[in-house]
């Protein structure tokens, strides 16, 4: 039986929903036979792939006008701008053609910087493994609230930040997140970051757009997001060399998942190691037997429930789980990744910072983060300049809390306003300062 409600938890959600000036959703109307529901929402047909995919990956599949729920309406068109719901062609991390969703905004702000109106990818942040949590979803519904599910579209805020600044923006759901046939695959970087790179292809394409192949390309993540755009960053020259990054901005990034699993583990957001697991048995299926030789009746059960839930669900259910709560030995799953060749392995094989970066990157880090641990996001800016890479490197210096969630949450409020003004310079053609000479002194 999921764990009671938090009131600290509770409260959490509340506000973010608030700070949001979030609408709430009613419940969805009861699914017909051939719809996908996930916890009381009806999952739009739109989100369902057709059983054959373009040859190209970046190709758009289908498009369709998509309402923003934050609109308001002016001479120039509806203010922040004109969205678009996409569903693009990708490739995962077997090599296998792939649908993912998203969205792209055409803002009505003009583009004050020179050149043309440049184009930032928005990464999100972990938002959970149900359809329904998908971003561009979340631009229609910033708040889904309707008895079983609590869905927060907090990416929001810098979207329309960026928009604001008359920069276009295209959002990625990921692999798996929002399409129906598939689970999402959560923080497999390959699949993440072709995701991105993917979306910035399809961006191109879509009717009324201002952005082209010349349009400056910036990269903007936080937390999973900021692991994606880190991986993208890494990935671009071999996989997208036909997109130029003018500047990427990785906050928080999880480049090191055995680093990141034991911090989780029994914290507030203790469900992201089950959306971990399951999507990491969705990539690589030979994988299966170990979790089953593992894992408990608790743990299954774990496992399908956080499978269809978004971050607030699975605060209040599953905030502060244990995985030895979840496994046959009582052993955390940190001990038996450990003790496993196969699962270690395959989390070397996610491993972020063994290739430089293409264009220069911001890579931010709480100094008090012990969810994300700051540790691992630092050394992966060591490991960045190492190898040559123009990396402008930001501690976030907040006093530590009781809350491992708000020590990994604060830095993204604090952070995001320089973050986004170094993204725009680099879009305007600013060059960027490395100071990667600093690194040995910098906390």
């Amino acid at each position: 039986m999921p764990a009671r409600p938090r009131p600290r938890l509770l409260a959490a959600a509340v506000t973010a929903a608030a700070c949001l000036g979030a609408q709430a959703v009613a419940a969805a109307p009861a699914a017909a036979t051939d719809e996908v529901v996930s916890r009381g929402v009806t999952i739009p047909a739109f989100y369902t792939p057709p059983t054959s995919l373009p040859d190209a990956d970046g190709t758009l599949i289908r498009s369709e006008p998509l309402p923003l729920a934050l609109s308001l309406p002016s001479l120039k068109g509806p203010l922040p701008g004109t969205a678009t719901r996409l569903m693009y062609r990708s490739t995962d991390s077997g090599g296998q053609p792939v649908a993912v969703t998203g969205a792209y905004i055409e803002p009505s702000a003009a583009w004050r910087g020179t050149g043309p109106r440049p184009l930032v990818a928005v990464a999100p942040g972990t938002l959970g493994q149900g359809d329904q949590c998908a971003a561009s979803m979340g631009l229609e519904h910033p708040l889904r609230f309707n008895g079983q599910t609590v869905s927060v579209g907090y990416e929001d805020l810098v979207i329309y930040r960026l928009l604001a600044k008359g920069v276009a923006v295209v959002v990625t759901d990921y692999v798996g997140l929002g399409t129906t046939d598939r689970l999402h695959t959560y923080v497999n970087r390959v699949d993440e970051a072709h995701a991105v790179l993917d979306a910035v292809r399809a961006a191109r394409s879509v009717r009324g757009a201002s952005v082209t192949a010349d349009s400056p390309v910036g990269l903007y993540g936080y937390s999973q997001g900021g692991g994606a755009t880190a991986a993208a960053a890494e990935l671009q020259s071999s996989y997208a060399p036909d997109v130029t990054l003018s500047g990427t901005y990785s906050g928080a990034p999880p480049a090191d998942l055995t680093a990141v699993t034991g911090a989780i583990d029994g914290s507030e957001l203790a469900g992201a190691l089950g959306w971990s697991l399951s999507g990491f048995l969705q990539s690589d299926p030979s994988l299966k037997p170990i979790a089953e030789a593992h894992l408990n009746a608790a743990g299954k059960a774990a496992l399908a429930d956080l499978s269809t839930m978004c971050v607030g669900d699975a605060l209040l259910g599953h905030g502060f789980a244990k995985s030895t709560k979840w496994t046959k030995d009582g052993k955390s799953l940190g001990d038996i990744i450990a003790a496993t060749p196969a699962l270690r392995t395959f989390l070397d094989k996610q491993l972020i910072g063994t290739m430089k970066p293409s264009g220069p990157v911001r890579l931010a880090t709480g100094v008090s983060d012990n969810l994300v641990p700051h540790g691992q996001a630092r050394d992966l800016a060591v490991d960045w300049c190492a190898k040559g890479a123009d990396v402008t490197y930001k501690a976030v210096v907040l006093p530590g809390v009781g809350s491992a969630l708000l020590n990994h949450f604060a830095p993204l409020l604090t952070d995001q306003g320089d973050a986004v003004d170094w993204l725009t310079d680099r879009l305007s053609g600013k060059r960027a300062a490395s100071n990667c000479r600093t690194m040995p002194l910098q906390p």
